[in-house]
């Protein structure tokens, strides 16, 4: 089955009109999207929208073939001409299912927002699904009786669209995932291609031909990453993306609780709300455990607060101490978490602090703190494939 898409942006493109946002501005020539439409094998289109004609020309392909236009959402604004040749558009009520003349079966698949997905099967067998903007497929409870060869989908607006397909089989290892309705809300160029590879997905430009159920080049997928930045920085954030199209993940909050610190439960309260309700949450230091064990990916938040309890445990703070073997101790712990970040078999993102680049600590204390965080960062970055810098909400990738 070939899959030709006309657009790969939002329903009003990209950059919209009269917008002036950043990611607009920057939006220009091969950064631009025409509204996502997909052509299937010359004989199906999914979505109509302005210029479709001359789209499929572009792409080398002719809209005379098409035998079936449906509609995936509802299209505000003013009607689209029907081009001269095509059948009506329309939509298909949840569950039905379509045999066309050109032997490809269509079934439209329910969603939790206004708006159809569409499950597409050729002749052959290969499989399709596209979803509209801003939509997730509902009711998902059973295991799949095989995954889709090819998702297009709203990825970056939706990325739980993806952790539900995968939590029931309908999206597998060998499922390419193509981000479509991409907004201004996707970041611009290489960062785009970045997040999306994170998900095991792909941006493609205006244009391109895909062969569903061909073998596509799986996105290279960073088992490891460590993610560091300054306070605020986004960093906590950014991590979460990068899990956030997993059906389960482990979240190791490393800080625990304190009881009557009121401005730390709503720190601790305002990450519960951003995770997805799948996630689950375990409050320990004993990473290295958890690290050494199979299951779901791992997050870790964060190795600053983890280094905390590491130097308390030891005594650190005390000169006294430290010197007596608390040093070595710590030595002994912090190797331990290292040994068993390079030798996990489980996909886990970790989180830390940059603090190398602040102020001096104005005590001993601190700047031993300072410089043990230096120390355990930079052993943790050694065994990860993926480092990135959080910089005013923006990432930098320095290794990976």
């Amino acid at each position: 089955m070939e899959l030709t898409l006309l657009g790969t942006g939002a329903p009003d493109g990209l950059p919209r009109p009269d917008c002036p946002c950043a990611a607009c501005a920057t939006a220009r020539g091969a950064g631009s999207r025409a509204a996502t439409a997909l052509l299937v094998d010359d004989a199906l289109l999914l979505d109509l929208t302005p210029g479709a004609v001359f789209a499929a020309a572009r792409a080398g392909h002719s809209l005379t073939g098409v035998r079936q236009v449906l509609l995936t959402h509802p299209h505000d604004g003013p009607a689209v001409e029907l081009p001269a040749g095509l059948p009506p558009a329309g939509r298909v009520p949840d569950g039905r299912v379509l045999t066309l003349i050109s032997g490809h079966r269509v079934r439209a698949v329910p969603m939790d927002a206004p708006g159809t997905g569409y499950e597409v099967t050729s002749p052959e067998g290969a499989r399709l699904l596209y979803l509209p903007p801003g939509g997730a497929p509902a009711g998902l409870t059973e295991p799949a009786a095989q995954p889709y060869d090819l998702v297009a989908a709203d990825i970056v607006g939706r990325p739980d669209a993806v952790a539900r397909l995968r939590a029931v089989g309908a999206a597998g290892p060998a499922t390419e995932l193509v981000a479509v309705h991409l907004d201004h809300d996707a970041p611009p160029g290489p960062e785009l291609e970045r997040r999306l590879a994170a998900a095991g997905a792909r941006a493609v430009p205006d244009g391109t031909t895909l062969t569903v159920g061909g073998y596509p080049a799986p996105p290279v997928v960073p088992r490891r990453t460590l993610v560091t930045g300054g306070a605020r920085s986004g960093k906590s954030v950014e991590a979460e993306r990068r899990l956030e199209t997993y059906p389960e993940v482990v979240y190791v909050a490393t800080g625990g609780g304190r009881d009557g610190d009121a401005e730390w439960a709503a720190r601790v309260g305002l990450h519960r709300e951003r995770r997805p309700a799948a996630w689950r949450t375990e409050e320990t230091c004993e990473v290295a455990g958890l690290l050494a064990s199979d299951g779901p990916p791992l997050l870790i938040d964060c190795l600053s607060l983890w280094l905390t309890d590491a130097m308390d445990r030891v005594g650190a703070w005390d000169d006294a101490a430290w010197a007596r073997g608390g040093e070595r101790a710590l030595r002994d712990r912090t190797g331990e978490l290292v040994a068993a970040v390079r030798g996990t078999r489980r996909t886990v993102v970790l989180v830390t602090n940059e603090t190398g680049s602040g102020v001096v600590p104005a005590t001993a204390a601190g700047r031993r703190f300072r410089d043990e965080l230096g120390r355990l960062n930079a052993a943790v970055a050694e065994e990860c494939e993926q480092v990135l810098l959080v910089v005013a909400g923006q990432v930098l990738t320095l290794r990976g």
